[in-house]
């Protein structure tokens, strides 16, 4: 008995130990400052650290010990990769130094993205992620050349949905490190706070963020803007006044009320220039409704309102940074459900343009409610409107997660969207809005046109754009079919796996670029 007893007592000192050793590792971080800092990777014949222009600032601080650390610690750093070094400096008691790529990396034209922002934002997410799992809660970053950049990868990097679990990532605060350039690091702030708004709305649960709750969440964070812009909420009988049969027929088997949520933001100096309209799709949560989706990943389309999330929170970080140009928000918000009074395949409804729709699929909702949001557009004499709906899979078969589709009439918004991109990393790829696709709608056998393409299994991106067309009578319009860049698994790095929130940061970006650009071409 002597020697199990002996046992037991050794494994119970050593669990003390080890909770003591635990407990002093966190008393340790708690109220400490980690720092990352940049390394360029340096060519195969020259072996010397290439340092960001703060990390020679530190390095001279701590009189050469970072570069020395580094040369001992094995070879150049990778983009991407990271090395912890403790003890260099009282204030930062842990230095995480993250990878940058060449410093010769820009715009790509092959990848149509600027690499050094990409690769800036994916080391500063790393190394900010690396500070949080040793539960440091104040981060600074070096802006590693472009702080905006530096910021969006610290901010989007350490985001994750926990909001419902009793054990919750420790929270980091990052700020920039040194006090240059913080304009455009708290640009970079905005910008992912923004995309980080989108994936909290798409990554709650669906009896969470119903319509009611989406329009109510909105509200409270628009209520600390200012007066420069304003939500409205417009109720079931709003919708019956404005005859917006189709988004209506969508709402029809849910016992959750539909909601229309506006939103008006006045930057311009002129409050009455003509605006910029985005449209988004607000599916709460669509089950496909009489024609049902199969169970195996249906709770996913909690997130089939990422149009309506990404446009309005574009739209808000528009007003956080006082983007001169005048912006307005539409989401129809609604659930797609099944139940005795829901839409049946073949029901022929009216959209608010008197066009008749045939519904053969009542899983291609999404076309239907954007419709009578597209036409409402056409009220508010638009500069353009661009519209965001994860629509089809069909557009995730095509082009995966690399890229949002976008359909447009216009080159002029098509070149705007494209530039944006490039900057943002988020990037979208132009596709064909041909006649061929229309005349697959248009021929219907009870209505004015059907709400799925003729051949329902070819092209069902390009058919439903053709479909969002008959809705459309101004030359500057866009349509963005988001439904494949709608999560993130492991594709883009600066982001933890859920739903992404993109476009936000392509959204935002466009219409800064449209604010400095008064004359459609």
């Amino acid at each position: 008995m002597l020697q199990p007893l002996r046992a037991v007592l050794q494994r119970s000192v050593h669990r003390s130990c080890c909770r003591t050793l635990s407990l002093s590792a966190q008393s340790y971080n708690a109220g400490r400052k980690g720092l990352v800092l940049g390394v360029y990777e340096n060519n195969k014949e020259d072996e010397s650290v290439l340092l960001t222009k703060a990390g020679d600032t530190f390095d001279n601080v701590v009189s050469g010990k970072l570069r020395d650390q580094l040369t001992r610690s094995g070879p150049s750093l990778k983009k991407g990769k990271t090395r912890i070094f403790y003890g260099l400096h009282e204030e930062f008691p842990s230095v995480a130094v993250v990878g940058l790529g060449k410093p010769s990396a820009g715009v790509n034209q092959q990848e149509l993205w600027n690499e050094s922002k990409e690769n800036i934002r994916t080391a500063v997410s790393v190394g900010c992620r690396q500070m949080q799992d040793m539960e440091i809660e104040r981060v600074e970053v070096d802006p590693c050349g472009d702080a905006l950049a530096a910021a969006e990868g610290a901010v989007l990097g350490l985001f994750e949905y926990d909001e419902l679990k009793s054990k919750k990532k420790k929270k980091v605060s990052a700020q920039l490190y040194g006090s240059q350039d913080l304009d455009a690091w708290q640009k970079g702030v905005s910008y992912a706070e923004g995309q980080n708004l989108a994936r909290y709305l798409m990554e709650s649960p669906a009896n969470y963020i119903t319509p009611s709750k989406f329009a109510e969440i909105l509200h409270q964070k628009i209520g600390a803007l200012g007066s420069s812009i304003k939500a409205f909420t417009r109720s079931k009988s709003w919708i019956e006044e404005q005859q917006m049969g189709a988004f209506l027929s969508v709402t029809k088997g849910s016992d959750e009320p539909p909601v229309f949520l506006e939103i008006h933001y006045t930057g311009s100096r002129d409050p009455n220039d003509s605006p910029l309209v985005f449209v988004g799709k607000g599916v709460t949560f669509d089950s496909g409704g009489i024609s049902l989706k199969p169970s195996s990943g249906m709770d996913a389309m909690r997130a089939d309102m990422g149009g309506a999330a990404t446009v309005c929170s574009a739209i808000l970080t528009a007003a956080t940074l006082k983007l001169p140009i005048n912006l307005i928000g539409l989401a129809p918000l609604c659930e797609n459900m099944p139940s005795g009074r829901a839409t049946k395949p073949g029901d022929v409804v009216k959209a608010k343009n008197g066009k008749t729709i045939q519904v053969d699929n009542t899983d291609a909702e999404g076309r239907l409610l954007l419709a009578d949001a597209l036409c409402y557009a056409h009220n508010f004499n638009a500069r353009a409107i661009v519209n965001a709906a994860t629509l089809t899979g069909a557009i995730d078969v095509a082009l995966g997660s690399a890229a949002t589709g976008v359909f447009t009439n216009s080159s002029w918004l098509w070149n705007h969207l494209q530039e944006a991109s490039i900057v943002t990393g988020d990037r979208v790829w132009r596709m064909p809005l041909f006649d061929h696709y229309t005349k697959q709608v248009t021929e219907s056998a009870l209505a004015d046109i059907n709400n799925i393409g003729k051949y329902s299994r070819s092209g069902g991106a390009c058919t439903a754009a053709a479909f969002l067309k008959q809705f459309v009578t101004i030359p500057h319009w866009a349509h963005l079919d988001i439904a494949g860049v709608m999560s993130n698994k492991d594709e883009v790095p600066y982001l933890r796996k859920g739903m992404s929130g993109r476009p936000t940061r392509t959204l935002v970006e466009f219409a800064d670029r449209l604010s400095k650009d008064q004359k459609p071409t």
